[in-house]
């Protein structure tokens, strides 16, 4: 399986396709497996670079909060261990920040943004202090209590259950320390409404119609903030809309990297 070492810690990814490349980041809290979809059936054209955040799936955890820039500079890293100069990056939910993160911290390396079930805004204060509540009762409970939560807010009523199940399975295999340390992460999250309203690159939104974490009106919220951007709602579809209706992305990939 291709991982590469960062200060040691192996960082694995998967690849699929030739041609343009898209780093594609994973959600909370699951792994690179959550683009199988994509996977199996990579854009054409398209080379999908797709790896597990720090402490997720196969990748080794990091000492300390995984922040979104901490995750995006291990995906600068993966660009910089493939020789790849610049790609397209994108997202979904929590992999929407470390794709917002990464275009602040070098924007030069950002060909085009996929924003897939995700928002631009940072937690206020509520929001950080469920983060910690979070991350305190995975750390001593193990994360059964979130799956349980999340589940139900997490994909459309009608998704079939085989990807329920899926998702599930997924959700209850990761490292509770990771999943704190991630939650961590998203709390300390600055604001992106500025990076977007200054990218000049494509970039295609995409929100699941369903979607109760991330609703429609904060995928319109970025979708004004980026100039030229593109916004499609998924029917049939909530917050995983590229597991929930994989064929809705295929064109929406190609036509993205078609504008470059």
């Amino acid at each position: 399986m291709p991982t590469i070492s960062l200060q040691g810690r192996p960082y694995f990814y998967q690849e699929r396709g030739t041609g343009e490349p898209l780093l594609l980041f994973h959600g909370f809290p699951f792994t690179g497996d959550s683009f199988r979809p994509q996977l199996d059936a990579a854009p054409k054209g398209v080379r999908l670079i797709v790896p597990d955040h720090r402490g997720f799936g196969q990748s080794a955890l990091a000492p300390g909060v995984a922040t979104m820039e901490a995750m995006a500079e291990d995906g600068l890293a993966l660009l910089d261990a493939l020789k790849i100069s610049s790609a397209f990056v994108g997202g979904v939910s929590m992999g929407g920040y470390v794709a917002i993160a990464l275009t602040r911290l070098d924007p030069g390396r950002v060909r085009g943004l996929l924003l897939l079930d995700t928002q631009s805004l940072a937690d206020d204060e509520a929001g950080k202090a469920r983060r910690e509540a979070t991350a305190q009762d995975v750390a001593k409970n193990g994360v059964g209590a979130l799956v349980e939560g999340m589940l139900p807010k997490l994909m459309a009523p009608s998704v079939a259950p085989a990807v329920r199940a899926r998702v599930e399975k997924m959700m209850r295999a990761q490292s509770p320390q990771a999943v704190a340390a991630a939650s961590r992460g998203m709390a300390t999250r600055l604001d992106g409404k500025d990076i977007l309203s200054r990218f000049s690159g494509p970039c295609a939104i995409v929100v699941g119609v369903e979607d109760a974490i991330t609703p429609v009106e904060k995928a319109k919220v970025m979708h004004e903030l980026v100039a030229g951007s593109t916004l499609d709602v998924i029917a049939g579809a909530g917050h995983l809309a590229n597991l929930e209706q994989p064929q809705a992305l295929t064109p929406i990939i190609a036509r993205l990297v078609e504008r470059a």
